[in-house]
């Protein structure tokens, strides 16, 4: 995707500043909100099933993330996905840990089946989902590179005809018919928590102006070129969503071609 593409499609979602509802962990809800906010979208996290099917209809986006589920979580996740569905409005599916518990893989298979527009997962996650190998995670981080899990993600992409945005030290997009290669990022976004449950968030607030498989590689982009942009600010992975932040709200043309 060429970057002035890439570039188009930040400055639309910067003009628009889509709504993206977010179900999501405990852990990742300051960090996704706060990056919401310095890219240019409006975050908001609901999780009652008393009001999701409500929320879901002022959204223009939902980010499903079961990290922290539980069955009201889940059931607020049905019901939140069957009104997006309905309306005709994207959502992203985050599978945390899918292949950790026999638990938190039915479940995210359960999602998977609805028709998520994109799943962003790590490799190991990529590769439980798809049923292609089981122990390709330790808990909820990757064993598995993004290069090895590229045929799952393409048969999971097929399987479910969304888009699949796999991420690692090089990303990955299967979109059911061919695969796109990203690279970007630091070595450094990997001990900060939460931040690719965030970038799930982004993805999901780029699928409010483009289709799937374009928003979830400027998503990509955008991401990995702000995170390398932030690493370069940081002695270590404490400051480093800070400067995250910092990175996408003065993302620029110039340093997606630098």
């Amino acid at each position: 995707m060429p970057a002035d593409d890439v570039w188009s499609a930040l400055q639309d979602l910067r003009a628009r500043r889509p709504l993206v509802h977010n179900i999501t962990n405990y852990v990742a809800m300051t960090v996704s909100a706060n990056v919401l906010l310095a890219l240019g979208a409006s975050p908001a996290m609901v999780h009652a099933a008393e009001e999701v099917e409500d929320f879901a209809g002022i959204s223009d986006a939902l980010c499903v993330n079961i990290g922290t589920l539980s069955p009201p979580w889940v059931e607020a996740m049905r019901k939140a996905v069957a009104r997006m569905n309905a309306l005709g409005k994207p959502w992203v599916l985050d599978p945390v840990g899918c292949g950790a518990t026999p638990y938190r893989t039915r479940v995210s298979e359960e999602l998977a089946a609805l028709r998520p527009a994109v799943i962003r997962a790590n490799a190991g996650e990529v590769q439980s989902l798809a049923g292609a190998a089981p122990g390709g995670s330790k808990g909820v981080d990757s064993l598995v590179d993004t290069g090895d899990a590229a045929v799952a993600a393409a048969m999971l992409s097929r399987r479910t005809r969304a888009v699949v945005a796999m991420t690692g030290a090089t990303d990955f997009v299967a979109d059911g018919q061919g695969g796109t290669s990203i690279d970007g990022g630091h070595a450094l976004m990997p001990l900060s928590t939460a931040l690719g449950c965030a970038l799930s968030a982004v993805v999901a607030a780029f699928t409010a102006v483009r289709p799937p498989c374009d928003a979830a590689i400027a998503a990509l982009t955008v991401y990995g070129v702000a995170g390398a942009a932030a690493a370069r600010n940081c002695r270590g992975p404490g400051h480093l969503p800070a400067e995250l932040c910092d990175a996408l709200h003065l993302m620029s043309r110039d340093m997606l071609t630098a």
